[in-house]
């Protein structure tokens, strides 16, 4: 009697995770389906974290994601993968198990980057949010009340948790070393409405210094944050918003080309090994994948965002399903939202690169506005600040390879002026490691 077959092992019970699998079932596998994950909790959504959980409008236990599949899966949650054997097609879990696989679709995602314990990150009271235990953890401190929250890091979970603590009425003191929140994905120009917001609802902003150790009570507890100035902050909570790294830890010696910024894939989302080949029984999907966009020239991306997650995972398991002479080139035009202060914020695209911007309805006085990004005459990114109307236009606009600004004759448009983004420089020191073209949970 033959054995059984291995089937498809999904490792990364994620949004990515969860959707690729359906996206199987939908596609006509029938076959063993395992799901992997390193939390005891089914798949559940992110962006809820960072603001009605920690706003006390939703319990974390409720942003599981439905299941829009009858999967008919075995689930292996609890017990992250540790390990990869590609040439026995087996992967190993915490709990010593090992699972064959005939084919495995990765999606890891990403892992909050921790404070340093040399520096002070062992102290109770300092956070990070992540997962769905952070957001648990973080609101609990938060019922209970602290005097003064210091948040490091201005990026979007940074932003988005001081907006939900102003609003809860707490102290708040948002600490970034660059001019603005958000310049590393949006530059100065438009960071500074963000900046200006952020100190409108009674947050302080320290900008252009860091935090280089934080100080802790004879209990073993945050009381203080010593800046890369001289000055120093008393807080007794801090979160933690320095980004996130790829969870590719359990792939090193797996001869896959994997590090911190994530799992190399080609355009049909199957990793690459360390001699640049594509490997036909593993894939990629979400977070974790580091992947060629076509319409950037094909330079290598990771982005965090919702939408990626789901149309990559559908994608990457239509491949899987399909014969080698059918694997089809993922295309894909990112776009995250964010609501903070009040705005809701939207980009599409990539700014990466962007040597010029342009606001081209509305104003930043104001508040309201969309702003479009270009690099070498031609549009590549759209941002929009509660102006989301225009944003289907001048993605059209960065579809095509239109010109910089794409529109120039629309209706009550405003005197275009363009100026300089005012991306930071790499900062010395900085790892080295790739990093996502835009973040967001």
């Amino acid at each position: 009697m033959s054995p059984e077959p291995a089937g498809i092992v999904v490792v990364g019970a994620s949004l990515a995770g969860l959707r690729g699998a359906e996206a199987l079932r939908r596609g006509g596998y029938a076959g063993p389906l395992t799901l992997v994950g390193a939390e005891p909790h089914r798949p559940y959504d992110r962006p809820p974290l960072s603001k009605h959980v920690l706003a006390g409008a939703l319990e974390a236990g409720a942003t599981r994601l439905p299941e829009l599949a009858a999967l008919g899966a075995v689930w292996r949650l609890g017990h992250a993968a540790i390990a990869l054997d590609r040439v026995a097609r087996a992967i190993r879990l915490a709990d010593g198990t090992t699972l064959a696989y005939d084919k495995l679709l990765v999606t890891t995602g990403a892992e909050a980057r921790p404070w340093p314990a040399e520096t002070g990150g062992g102290l109770s009271g300092i956070h990070t949010l992540r997962g769905r235990d952070d957001a648990a953890s973080l609101r609990s401190a938060l019922v209970a009340g602290p005097r003064r929250v210091l948040i490091v890091g201005g990026g979007l979970i940074g932003c988005e948790a001081a907006s939900c603590l102003r609003d809860l009425g707490l102290s708040v003191t948002l600490v970034d070393p660059n001019p603005t929140p958000l310049a590393k994905s949006l530059g100065t120009h438009v960071g500074a409405v963000i900046a200006a917001c952020l100190r409108e609802s009674g947050a302080a902003f320290r900008p252009g210094t860091s935090v280089q150790t934080f100080e802790g009570d004879d209990a073993g507890r945050v009381v203080r944050a010593r800046l890369a100035d001289g000055s120093a902050i008393e807080t007794d909570l801090v979160i933690a918003a320095l980004g996130a790294t790829r969870a590719t830890g359990w792939l090193a010696g797996a001869g896959l080309m994997a590090d911190a910024g994530g799992v190399t894939c080609d355009a049909a989302c199957r990793a690459r090994a360390a001699d640049g080949t594509a490997c036909p029984d593993i894939y990629v999907a979400g977070d974790v994948a580091r992947w060629p966009i076509r319409l950037y020239g094909g330079r290598l991306v990771s982005v965090e965002h919702w939408g990626n997650a789901v149309e990559q995972a559908a994608h990457a398991a239509r491949n899987m399903l399909a014969g080698p002479d059918d694997q089809r080139a993922y295309e894909h035009l990112p776009a995250f939202w964010s609501n903070q202060f009040g705005i809701n914020i939207k980009l599409v695209g990539l700014t990466a690169g962007a040597e010029s911007v342009a606001v081209v309805q509305g104003s930043r006085a104001s508040r309201r506005f969309l702003a479009v990004y270009g690099r070498a005459g031609r549009s590549i990114a759209a941002l929009s600040f509660d102006e989301a109307r225009w944003l289907p236009a001048y993605t059209e606009a960065i579809l095509s390879g239109g010109a910089f600004p794409p529109i120039t004759d629309a209706t009550d448009q405003p005197r275009i002026e363009t100026a300089s983004p005012g991306f930071p420089p790499p900062r010395a020191g900085a790892p080295a490691a790739r990093r996502p073209e835009v973040a967001h949970v």
